[in-house]
């Protein structure tokens, strides 16, 4: 059961758009390694606004994939890629299908 999320906003910087896209979709054969990852979505909400999206049975899955290798590569590549930090967001699932 999914009980557990997260919500990731990323603001590119000028000009990194095109390489932010590449680092999200690099991405997902990584996440696919992580079993607590029920889902795993890579957005464009804007022309330079991206997200992630995920979700967890449990609050030990979430951190598991806090401490993982795609949330380590985002932190060192974020002065690169983004104009401000990656804001991070925990949440809690109501209802699902």
């Amino acid at each position: 059961m999914i009980k557990v999320g997260l919500f990731v906003r990323l603001q590119a910087k000028p000009g990194k758009e095109n390489d932010v896209e590449t680092f999200l979709r690099d991405g997902l054969p990584v996440v696919l390694q992580e079993p607590a990852t029920i889902t795993w979505y890579a957005l464009k909400l804007g022309p330079s606004v991206y997200g992630i999206f995920d979700t967890f049975p449990d609050d030990a899955g979430r951190q598991t994939h806090l401490t993982g290798r795609v949330a380590a590569a985002l932190m060192a590549r974020a002065n690169e890629l983004f104009t401000e930090p990656p804001t991070i967001q925990s949440l809690d699932i109501l209802a699902s299908k």
